[in-house]
């Protein structure tokens, strides 16, 4: 980026900082330690200077201008060694650009990953520039983060100038078309988007005016969201709150739900020695093929359903559990696959056909084995069955319809940005145990897709987003022969 400039034209310069989660110490043999998010590292045999200048680093921005002031002997060999440190150091590494007004950074970029490179951007000229499909802005402690899952780093935009050309970048456009946009000086704009192609959050066209990203048959199958939703979930990543306290408000989420309104019903419980002499074997259920219920004016029973909701989701026991070098919390077994046995699923089962218990949405309690009637208008009962109805692609509501939902503070508790993620894995593995359990009694269930809005939600009169419905369950009789 250009120092020397006509007076009066306004002139970036480029800073370097490092991460505010890097601390430096230096032992009696002046060897340096850093110590970052992605573990430490020993920085042994670097000079004096070279030591100096990630110290200034470390309490922000600086150019390497004012660096090489302070640096004693020869600056070729300084600038050369820092280099080669700041490189092994490059995960946290902030690359900033700044006017030359004194007032502070324009935008920021800070490393999402262990090793990024910062990349010197192509010429622009008359290249037609745009933001990445996957990138997105929001607030982020009174600053604007610019972020996209395909890039390396998230910039902060920190001043409205750079504010103005990020938002410029909606569609595709020039940089003199960006600048006729802002009024901003060509040179700044020039650099700004310079420096978020580098950053990875706005990309250039080619020769013949295409983006790559459009034509990768690979990034096809991802919507933003999707992928966007995987980045962020599929670890900590860094930016993340990494401490699951910061989702803690006040005490333990409760191991099972509490619903005092409404009429409760004991359900049948089973003897499962009983049930071990009679059931199939698991080869004999696994090898047997999944089919969609079969929905006749067949009503189920009572009974049928307390089976069911007592071999596959009961509570079995309650106790302490923690994860490893994590906070202990209270915990309960029961059929299905858990997480540190959080269980943050709640049943909600909508009976449209059953000897025994009345139409209506009844809660499952897993703890005391019984349901409690929470919504007994069937008109709503009537929504939510014509919903699971489309989604099995049946012409008939079914018997029985099985609603999950999340109580989100349960999990986020203790895993943190990692909760939602974990649910999902969670829903799946009940729905197994469900499918599972139905054949065992020559039932049939089915997961359902159901496009809901809010319905749901309302329906089941959920708290939202403290409890969210995850996935439904359709519950009816199998196809016959199966």
């Amino acid at each position: 980026m250009p120092a020397d400039r006509p007076e009066g034209i306004p002139e970036t310069v480029r800073l370097w900082s490092l991460t505010e989660d890097t601390l430096l110490e230096v032992g009696d043999d002046d060897t340096m330690v850093a110590i970052t998010w992605w573990g430490e590292y020993e920085l042994a045999d670097i000079s004096g200077p070279v030591r100096d200048s990630l110290s200034r680093m470390v309490l922000g921005p600086v150019s390497m201008g004012n660096l090489a002031s302070s640096a004693s002997g020869g600056a070729e060999a300084w600038a050369g060694a820092l280099r080669k440190v700041l490189n092994r150091l490059s995960g946290s590494v902030v690359h900033s650009l700044a006017l030359n007004d004194g007032r502070g950074p324009l935008l920021s970029a800070v490393p999402v990953t262990q090793s990024p490179v910062f990349p010197a951007g192509p010429a622009l000229s008359d290249r037609l520039i745009k933001l990445s499909r996957f990138s997105a802005m929001r607030p982020d402690g009174g600053r604007l983060l610019l972020e996209s899952p395909r890039a390396r780093y998230r910039v902060a935009l920190l001043r409205p100038p750079a504010v103005a050309v990020a938002s410029s970048l909606a569609g595709p456009v020039t940089v003199a078309q960006v600048v006729a946009a802002t009024g901003l000086a060509e040179p700044v704009v020039t650099d700004v988007v310079a420096f978020l192609v580098a950053a990875g959050v706005a990309l250039v066209a080619d020769d013949w005016a295409e983006f790559a990203e459009d034509t990768d048959a690979d990034l096809a199958a991802w919507s933003p969201d999707d992928l966007i939703f995987h980045a962020r979930s599929r670890t900590w990543q860094k930016g993340a709150p990494r401490d699951p306290e910061v989702y803690r408000t006040g005490t333990e989420p409760p191991v099972v739900k509490q619903i005092t309104a409404g009429p409760t019903f004991p359900l049948h419980r089973p003897d499962p020695a009983v049930l071990a002499g009679a059931d199939p074997t698991l080869t004999g259920l696994l090898e047997l093929d999944l089919t969609c219920p079969e929905v006749t004016d067949r009503a189920m029973s009572a009974e049928q359903i307390g089976e069911l909701l007592f071999r596959a989701a009961r509570v079995r026991s309650t106790g302490p559990a923690h994860l490893p070098a994590g906070p202990s919390h209270e915990a309960s077994q029961r059929p299905y696959f858990s997480i540190a046995c959080l269980y943050e699923l709640e049943i909600y089962v909508g009976i449209n056909r059953c000897v025994g218990l009345a139409r209506g949405v009844y809660h499952y309690d897993p703890l005391w084995h019984t349901l409690t009637l929470i919504n007994d208008d069937t008109g709503v009962l009537d929504g939510m069955l014509d919903l699971a109805m489309v989604g099995a692609g049946s012409h008939r509501r079914p018997s029985v319809l099985l609603t999950m939902t999340a109580r989100m503070s349960r999990i986020a508790w203790v895993l943190g940005s990692a909760a939602y993620a974990t649910t999902l894995v969670h829903v799946g593995a009940l729905q197994q145990v469900l499918y599972l359990v139905a054949k065992a009694m020559g039932l049939a269930a089915h997961a359902v897709p159901v496009d809901a809005g809010d319905r749901v939600d309302r329906s089941l009169k959920l708290e939202w987003p403290a409890e969210v419905s995850v996935g439904e369950c359709v519950l009816d009789f199998p196809v016959s022969g199966n």
